[in-house]
């Protein structure tokens, strides 16, 4: 087994992190790590400039939206040990700086409050055990679905990413401009990883990402802006959070959708992320779940005290675990580079899109292999598991894709005579997706 240097203390790591029992080593990981990383990266660019619409010091956003990745990373590594990386989420993001805080004219220190909020309730129901019992109440079929569903959504993302799909008024998508050197460059970056995937070459992904973008700037095809950050930046956002305001203001339904949108969100990206992994039991259960529940939450806490929206598992940490990554040294890899990234934002977008859509590309078809979970000859399950797929990438959203999965499970066994009392949590999950998608439209 490869290591850096064979000591006692590395010894002790690799037996806290399971090395042996998942087949991995330091190499592996930390190539992982940096694959998850360069998937992640645009978070670094993106989340600061939709903060900032809503009046938020881009430079503070920035550090914050590195620092709290970063903790909330680490985090999962050390405490949950499982691959997952995390990062203001996007979705809640905009939903934060344009409906919450300019629509409906919200201070965003008030906003920001609304996100603690919704972070303590997830703090407290996962300590009596609700989140715990939701994730059971739902049944695997549509898990299996969901990890599909995120396939192609991420799929979606690197298509959309590359140029090679495109806004089209008429069609709603149609095919880019393939002439575009961008799309030229995702493709052959894909046929690059695909071969050395076929080769079982360790860290095709980060290989193909690597290559590409060199290849760009060599060509000039690569261009970035310099962006601000910098830890003395965030005295502007850090404790700046007015939950008073926020109780006062009587926003419960603001803090209702960050908590709802987050709580399946999150689950949906969890089992993708485990199922990919191969590490969820036999009997549909994951191991260490309070502690990926708990992190997650205090993630969400961390985030809005240092300046920054919602903070959620990423969908893109299926690329690290696609490169090889199974225990929580992939997180803290990730992790660890969020931190250096406080001080180099300026150079985080020197990867170009055309590197990371590829990788994307790739890990969404990985991930459609859970399709044959489902038993598509039984329309109680297909139905709701076809629904939940499809409407995943097409509507942009894992929680929506999820929702109608649900309410559509449980308005068909309603109908056909098997109710069941035990599966009173998800008819009741069921009615809650629908009050939401009636009332709350699609925010």
């Amino acid at each position: 087994m490869w290591s850096p240097i064979n000591t006692p203390m590395l010894n002790r790591l690799e037996s806290y992190f399971e090395f042996t029992r998942l087949g991995t080593n330091w190499r592996t990981e930390i190539l992982a790590g940096v694959t998850t990383f360069l998937t992640m990266a645009y978070i670094v660019l993106v989340n600061p400039a939709i903060l900032a619409a809503a009046g938020m010091p881009l430079a503070a956003v920035t550090a914050a939206t590195c620092l709290s990745a970063g903790f909330a990373s680490i985090l999962m590594g050390v405490v949950a040990r499982y691959p997952i990386a995390l990062a203001p989420g996007m979705g809640l993001n905009a939903y934060f700086a344009y409906t919450v805080c300019i629509r409906m004219h919200v201070p965003w220190q008030t906003a920001l409050g609304a996100v603690f909020l919704s972070g303590v309730l997830f703090l407290a129901l996962t300590a009596v055990g609700i989140r715990q019992m939701i994730l059971r109440a739902i049944p695997h079929e549509l898990y299996a679905a969901v990890a599909s569903g995120i396939g192609l959504f991420i799929a979606l993302i690197g298509f959309q990413n590359a140029g090679i799909i495109a806004a089209d008024p008429t069609t709603m998508v149609a095919m880019g401009n393939l002439r575009n050197p961008t799309a030229a460059l995702a493709l052959l970056g894909l046929l690059l990883m695909v071969a050395l995937e076929v080769k079982k070459v360790r860290g095709a992904i980060l290989i193909g990402v690597l290559s590409i973008t060199g290849l760009a700037w060599a060509l000039g095809l690569a261009h970035w802006m310099p962006a601000g950050g910098g830890f003395h930046s965030l005295a502007l956002t850090a404790f700046q959070l007015d939950i008073r305001g926020a109780l006062n203001k009587g926003l419960l339904e603001i803090v209702f959708i960050f908590f709802f949108v987050d709580l399946f969100d999150n689950l949906g990206t969890l089992v993708a992320v485990t199922k990919r992994a191969g590490l969820i039991q036999a009997d549909h259960s994951i191991p260490r779940l309070n502690r990926i529940l708990f992190t997650d939450a205090t993630a969400t806490v961390f985030g809005s005290l240092t300046g920054t929206s919602t903070v959620t598992s990423y969908v893109e940490s299926t690329a690290g675990v696609a490169a090889g990554g199974r225990s929580g040294v992939t997180a803290i890899v990730t992790g660890l580079f969020f931190l250096v990234a406080i001080g180099a934002a300026p150079f985080v977008a020197i990867v170009p899109a055309a590197a990371t859509a590829p990788a994307l590309i790739l890990v969404g078809s990985m991930m459609l292999s859970t399709i044959s979970e489902i038993r598509w000859h039984d329309p109680l399950v297909a139905v709701p598991a076809f629904l939940t797929l499809v409407l995943i990438p097409f509507t942009y959203s894992i929680a929506n894709g999820l929702g109608f999965g649900i309410i559509a499970w449980a308005a068909l066994h309603l109908a056909a005579g098997k109710l069941r009392r035990q599966d009173w949590l998800l008819y009741l999950l069921a009615a809650l997706f629908l009050v939401r998608f009636i009332y709350m439209g699609t925010s």
